[in-house]
């Protein structure tokens, strides 16, 4: 006969992961309602693959669990506690009953809620709801007397109904099969309890986080393909409408009051004598469409260079790029972070100073080089050396006018030397490989990092200099000599564009003022073997 301390927690645990996986199969069904329920025409990319498809729901299970954990984190302590005190009672099991079907209640109706949410706005529900509280009777109105909400009401309660009979009737199946006394139980059941408990609440925890990474899952983990609708499909409601709460209490992003697009295209056109040419939708010339390579270049100051007065010679493939390319010699970058340099290159928008713009579980659309690129025929790509869910990249660029993310994700890990992922020689390389199977038109933009701390430099280098931060920036210099040079071995090297650009400077030497310029000064290169070389300051 099993002690009763093991035999409690048995049933305990039993009783908690079977309540988890019902859960589970619950926001599958609610999943794929939204999926079956909506009307929309897959990108060809998914039109015939069911694979694809069933991905967003692997993807769903995933983070379905992180709020499942949530739920069950409290109940699986309190269980585990109860076991080691040897002690179980009804009134447990039914506070874990009321547990449950509350918080699972709530979670449900928001999954069914946003079936129709979807429907209408395209996207998942979030803090955006809230909005609507303001309005009292008119929201109410309009739920009730629209069809579509009243039926995703309906549903909710079926299924919550369902779900509460699910866990009171398996609450009292497992009640009855512990045993009722309180026999002295031995050292090492306890141990064992003590441990199992362990292992499963470490377990619990580690799903609450959602992934090994350094980040916990974000929003931008959904992200996996060209299709909107399925890379939102597997982000959880309730997560999203959480994360995208908890977003709007964050100081940097208050709201921001900005000048309306045609009073800003005004002034621009009137400070600059320009047209100012609004609509990025209109599709461009097919012919003469050359590739376009754009390098950014981490924490690439101008001070770095040669070509602007520094004597170490660290960069001399870069100084002779330079003299071969249209150079820009009074370029700034638009903050000191590479989330500003990216957005502000990519999308033509100022740095905002105290605020990630890419980051946020409500991802808006903005036009830009990739846009503009993507709509004229280009395909557009994207290769970093990190995870792709850092400062919520793959979400942000996917949303945004990339076709395709390439990251650590798709690397090896023997390749991995850092936090930041892999070294700039072989993001290079990689890159080279996968658009040498491109036929289209293509966008490539590269972002490095080797000349960010934790520095590392390959064994097969060897720096001239002794300081490791001006070792790096040797390396950083070489690793785009390589790139290069094995580029213009390539068929598509004489008909594409390689722009280089630092994301934004770094402190080079002493600091001449409380902002020095170093941080922002950074060199600008627009190369082509068509391209008649110039230097523009």
């Amino acid at each position: 006969m099993q002690k009763d301390v093991l035999n409690k927690f048995k049933y305990s645990i039993s009783y908690l992961l079977a309540v988890h996986a019902g859960a589970l199969l619950v926001f599958s069904v609610l999943r794929y309602l939204l999926f079956a329920h909506i009307s929309y025409d897959f990108v060809p990319e998914a039109a015939d693959s069911w694979q694809i498809k069933a991905k967003a729901f692997l993807i769903g299970l995933w983070f379905d669990n992180v709020i499942a954990c949530y739920i069950l984190a409290l109940p699986l302590v309190v269980f585990w506690i109860s076991s080691l005190l040897n002690w179980s009672s009804k009134w447990l099991f039914r506070a874990s009953n009321i547990w449950f079907i509350a918080f699972y209640s709530v979670a449900f109706l928001i999954s069914t809620a946003n079936i129709p949410y979807f429907e209408y706005f395209f996207k998942i529900i979030n803090s955006s709801i809230f909005e609507w509280f303001s309005y009292g009777t008119q929201t109410v109105g309009m739920v009730t007397g629209e069809k579509t909400y009243m039926q995703a009401f309906f549903v909710f309660l079926a299924v919550a109904v369902i779900f509460a009979i699910y866990v009171i009737l398996l609450s009292r199946w497992m009640r009855r099969k512990i045993n009722p006394g309180r026999e002295q139980s031995s050292w090492s059941a306890i141990v064992t309890v003590f441990l199992a408990g362990a292992v499963l609440s470490g377990l619990c925890f580690f799903g609450i986080r959602g992934r090994t990474g350094y980040n916990p899952i974000k929003v931008s983990a959904a992200y996996y393909c060209t299709d909107s609708f399925l890379n939102q499909l597997g982000v959880n409601p309730t997560y999203n409408l959480l994360t995208s709460t908890l977003d709007e209490f964050r100081p940097e992003n208050k709201e921001l009051h900005l000048v309306g697009l045609d009073e800003a295209s005004a002034a621009v056109a009137e400070y600059y004598n320009w047209i100012v040419e609004t609509d990025t939708t209109s599709p461009m010339s097919a012919h003469s469409r050359p590739n376009v390579v754009l390098i950014l270049m981490e924490s690439m100051s101008a001070n770095l260079m040669e070509s602007f007065g520094n004597t170490g010679h660290l960069t001399p493939f870069l100084d002779s790029l330079a003299h071969r390319s249209l150079f820009f010699t009074n370029c700034y970058s638009a903050g000191i972070h590479t989330n500003h340099g990216l957005f502000a290159t990519l999308y033509s928008f100022p740095a905002l100073m105290k605020r990630n713009m890419m980051k946020g579980t409500n991802i808006p659309h903005y036009d830009g080089l990739p846009t503009v690129l993507r709509a004229g025929g280009w395909r557009t790509m994207f290769f970093m050396t990190h995870e792709s869910q850092y400062d919520n990249m793959n979400a942000f660029f996917r949303t945004n006018g990339y076709d395709d993310i390439h990251s650590q994700e798709n690397y090896p890990a023997s390749e991995v030397v850092n936090s930041f992922g892999v070294p700039d020689h072989y993001l290079f390389q990689y890159a080279l490989d996968t658009l040498a199977n491109v036929s289209e038109p293509f966008f490539a933009t590269l972002l490095t990092i080797s000349n960010h701390p934790p520095y590392v430099i390959p064994s097969w280098f060897k720096p001239r200099s002794a300081d490791i931060e001006q070792q790096i920036v040797e390396y950083a210099d070489e690793a785009l000599r390589q790139f290069f040079d094995q580029a213009s071995r390539q068929p598509w090297y004489h008909n594409t564009v390689f722009v280089l650009v630092g994301d934004h400077g770094k402190l080079v030497g002493g600091a001449e003022s409380a902002m020095p310029a170093s941080y922002n000064h950074v060199p600008l290169l627009i190369f082509s073997p068509h391209i008649e070389p110039a230097v523009d300051s």
